[in-house]
C-alpha cells in the first residue's frame, strides 16, 4: 500500500511532526483548522489545508464528517489521527476505512479494546503479559505516590 497524500486530523506540535516526516517520505500533507487556528505554524507546514467551520474544537476537530469530506475534497488517500482528539475513537478509524481511505493508526478492534482500563488489562493477562497488581482498596497503598486513572477515561 502507498501513501500519496495523507491528512492529519489534529494540529500543533503533533501535525508538524507528522508532516515532516511525510516529506522526508515523499508524501504530500493536508492539514485541518479550525476558524481560531487559521495562522497556527501547523496550517503552513502542510501542502494543503482545509478550514473546518468554527472555533471550538467539538465544532471543528472532533466532526467525523468534517474530517472525512476534508480528505474526499484534498484527494487525500490516507488520514493520521494524531493523538488526543479523535485519535481514541474508534468509530472514527472505523468510518475512515469505510470511505476506501487508508487508516495510519490501530485498527478499531484494538482502539475499542484498549478504551475500558479494566477490559485491556484482562486482554493483555491472558494474553501472558506480565503486569502490576490491582490495587481495590486504599489501605493497600502505602506512602508512595499514586496515579489513579479512570478505567474508561482513555488517554493512555
Amino acid at each position: 500500500m502507498t501513501i500519496n497524500r495523507l491528512l492529519v486530523a489534529n494540529r500543533g506540535e503533533i501535525a508538524r511532526r507528522i508532516f515532516a516526516t511525510c516529506r522526508r517520505l515523499g508524501v504530500e500533507t493536508v492539514a485541518v483548522h479550525s476558524d481560531a487556528d487559521a495562522d497556527a505554524p501547523h496550517v503552513a507546514g502542510a501542502d494543503r489545508a482545509v478550514r473546518l467551520p468554527g472555533d471550538s474544537p467539538a465544532e471543528t476537530y472532533l466532526r467525523i464528517d468534517l474530517i472525512l469530506e476534508a480528505a474526499r475534497r484534498t484527494g487525500a488517500d490516507a488520514v493520521h489521527p494524531g493523538y488526543g482528539f479523535l485519535a481514541e475513537n474508534a468509530e472514527f478509524a472505523a468510518a475512515v476505512i469505510d470511505a476506501g481511505l487508508t487508516w495510519v493508526g490501530p485498527s478499531a478492534k484494538a482502539i475499542a479494546a484498549m478504551g475500558d482500563k479494566v477490559a485491556a488489562k484482562a486482554l493483555l493477562a491472558d494474553a501472558g503479559v506480565p503486569m502490576l497488581p490491582t490495587w481495590t482498596e486504599p489501605d493497600q497503598v502505602s506512602d508512595f505516590p499514586v496515579l489513579v486513572k479512570a478505567a474508561a477515561g482513555g488517554g493512555g
